[in-house]
């Protein structure tokens, strides 16, 4: 049985294709768990640094899969050729690199294969790349493992164009809506630390710009919140 965590397990729950290309692969467990499950044929698990790259063709011999998994060492989407994947998982990353990935690399989603994206931070910004892209959001999780918080997205080729609201793009159009017990301990924390620095600088003449723009955060927080 090939060790996952729990984060990873939730990502594969979304993958039922033919061709993985898992960017950022580390030791490549997710494409290996995913052979074994038969949730896919073949995968390439994509790194950019010698070590983690290293480590990722020790796994997959020592599994005595290379001739289903193709470790490449390469920046981003640089590892794939266009077509020849139809599911993308990018995980383990900040929402701004996992942008920064999908725009350099847009030259290779041409035939829009789905993308699985997980996010530890800032996950706006991954919304912002896929309708960027001409993608379409089509299902959000939010999930806790030990003390962390990660958002999952799954979207895949827009049927129309996409217009999500402000408050969408910044808190996931399924999230928002379902508002569960995990999106509100995450968005609570963000309220906590956003009173606490406003309460830092109220008082503080050279940052009542500042000051404002935290009150108007908080607001809101709160009305999400609700």
């Amino acid at each position: 049985m090939i060790p996952l965590n729990q984060r990873l397990k939730e990502v594969s729950n979304f993958v039922n294709h033919k061709t993985l290309a898992d960017i950022g692969s580390d030791h490549a467990y997710l494409p290996l768990y995913l052979l074994e499950q038969g949730k896919i044929e073949r995968a390439i698990a994509g790194e950019v640094v010698k070590g983690p790259f290293e480590a990722a063709k020790q796994n997959v011999a020592k599994y005595q899969k290379q001739d289903l998994v193709d470790v490449r060492l390469g920046n981003g989407l640089d590892v794939i050729k266009a077509g020849e994947v139809d599911v993308i998982t990018i995980c383990g990353m900040g929402g701004p690199l996992i942008k920064e990935i999908l725009l350099n690399g847009k030259d290779k989603l041409t035939h829009f294969p789905t993308l699985i994206l997980q996010s530890n931070i800032h996950t706006e910004a991954v919304r912002e790349a896929i309708l960027t892209l001409g993608y379409q959001i089509d299902h959000e999780v939010i999930m806790k493992e030990k003390k962390h918080i990660y958002e999952i997205l799954v979207c895949n080729k827009a049927e129309r164009i996409c217009n999500y609201t402000p408050l969408e793009m910044k808190f996931g159009p399924y999230l928002l809506k379902e508002k569960n017990e995990v999106f509100k301990e995450k968005w609570q924390r963000e309220l906590n630390q956003l009173q606490n620095v406003a309460a830092g600088i109220k008082n503080q003449k050279e940052h009542q710009e500042k000051y404002a723009s935290l009150i108007n955060q908080i607001l809101a927080l709160k009305e999400v919140l609700k």
